[in-house]
């Protein structure tokens, strides 16, 4: 998407416009309702209401276009990735606004920023863990941990509910590598309020239990030969797809892809995870069946699987913009809601149940349980990466240590090849000579030393 320059007043706008605030663009003043209130009950002359239309079709006829192009698989322009997705968020918010009840608490960044947070050990701790290789996090405490530090900080004291959880790093990792921090906190408003990400992290995680039923009916309905043999190894999708889904596939994915992902996800919502993780594991099929025990399954899931190729990740984007699976996750969720209510009527009904405490009891505990084991996976995942680079490294050293000892063999023949033809040349007596003396030469200073040694 280019823009093309001179371009005139009655044309369309450019495909990479700068953002409007909300107080300079007419769209959002038109659509919001409100009158201005220096005018008072005065009417929109006919002229400000062309405008206005002109203004909202060119901005509809936008969107439009950048969906096209974004089917087209070029992708979102890098230097621009930042300004689209602001753009498009102003766009899903001109068309679905949400109910006063579930809008998010009307506080500046610079104004959380002043507050303090419980959150603040949680958060310093991932720092570190949040892209570990990237050279704009790597440096502890540097301009990028402390940005990552500062969009974490206020996001937490905005959302009291949700605060801090482990996954939202990463997200908002993502986001600063392509905007301003405070840029970056209103995209991450909107990606948790807006299109509603911010039920996956809430205390219950009852949210992800339902992501991850309804990732399990799609590979039984759409790829029961994997579904079976994923089942028949115990491994669920909790075990695998729940990182996915709560970095939003930034934790182990190379960025570039990562960054397809999000510009998906700005355009269609959060439906983009299913059908992302649905094609990377259609797209393997055949190479995960082959895998016969759960720690192979599990080994390829996690470094396998995210090592794609261009050609790959192009062959997953393709695929996501193709599927429409709206109505099966609709479906799947109502399924799992009734399947909850009919195990609870029957927990009710059985008299050799346990209370319903003690199993609210073991059911947080299992939670918990859960949280510290993905934990312990990035920890573990950030492990592998820098032992991998030290690996690299060693590698490199051995290799230059390598082709030393060549050059080294290289130079010793030479010089022996040279010392056989001054043999040939120099005559045989001469040549006695030459050795004896060099005997005495190396024997005279051990001698010295043993003289000096007598008493």
């Amino acid at each position: 998407m280019q823009q093309q320059d001179g371009l005139d007043r009655n044309e369309l706008l450019p495909l990479s416009p700068l953002t409007p605030t909300m107080e300079e663009d007419p769209l959002v003043i038109f659509l919001s309702g409100e009158e201005d209130p220096e005018k008072g009950e005065e009417k929109k002359k006919s002229k400000e209401f062309k405008s206005l239309w002109k203004k909202a079709i060119h901005q509809q006829i936008l969107l439009l276009r950048m969906e096209k192009e974004n089917q087209k698989l070029e992708g979102v322009p890098k230097s621009r990735r930042g300004e689209i997705w602001q753009f498009l968020a102003l766009q899903y918010r001109l068309r679905h606004r949400l109910p006063n009840k579930q809008q998010p608490p009307d506080t500046s960044y610079k104004e959380l920023l002043k507050q303090l947070t419980a959150q603040q050990h949680a958060i310093l701790v991932d720092l570190g863990r949040t892209f570990p290789t990237h050279p704009y996090f790597s440096v502890q405490l540097g301009s990028g941990q402390l940005s990552l530090f500062n969009l974490l900080k206020a996001y937490s004291l905005l959302d009291k509910e949700v605060g801090y959880c482990q996954g939202i790093s990463f997200v908002a990792g993502v986001l600063l590598l392509h905007m301003s921090e405070e840029q970056a906190f209103e995209m991450l408003k909107f990606l948790m309020y807006d299109l509603g990400f911010r039920k996956q992290y809430r205390p219950d995680m009852m949210s992800l239990q339902i992501e991850m039923y309804q990732l399990s009916r799609l590979l039984h309905d759409y790829h029961r030969d994997l579904y079976n043999h994923l089942e028949e190894n115990e491994i669920s999708p909790s075990l695998y797809a729940a990182p996915w889904f709560l970095t939003l596939f930034a934790s182990q994915f190379p960025l570039g892809f990562v960054a397809r992902v999000f510009d998906i996800i700005f355009l269609q919502g959060t439906e983009v995870i299913f059908k992302v993780a649905l094609s990377l594991l259609s797209s393997q099929e055949a190479l995960i069946m082959e895998c016969e025990s759960f720690e192979n399954i599990v080994e390829f899931l996690k470094t396998t699987l995210p090592d794609m190729n261009t050609s790959e990740m192009e062959k997953i984007i393709t695929q996501v913009f193709e599927m429409d699976i709206s109505k099966q996750l609709h479906a799947y969720e109502v399924e799992y809601h009734v399947l909850q209510d009919e195990l609870q009527e029957s927990s009710y009904a059985c008299e050799d149940s346990e209370p319903l405490e003690k199993l609210e009891k073991a059911n947080s505990q299992l939670k918990r349980q859960n949280m510290d084991l993905l934990e312990k996976l990035q920890v573990a995942h950030a492990k592998i990466q820098a032992l991998e680079s030290n690996l690299e490294n060693l590698l490199n050293r051995e290799t230059k240590m390598k082709t030393l000892i060549r050059t080294l063999e290289q130079e010793k023949m030479a010089y022996q090849k040279t010392v056989e033809h001054i043999r040939k040349l120099v005559p045989a007596d001469a040549l006695a000579n030459c050795e004896a003396l060099l005997r005495d030469l190396n024997c005279s200073p051990n001698s010295k030393a043993k003289s000096g040694n007598k008493p």
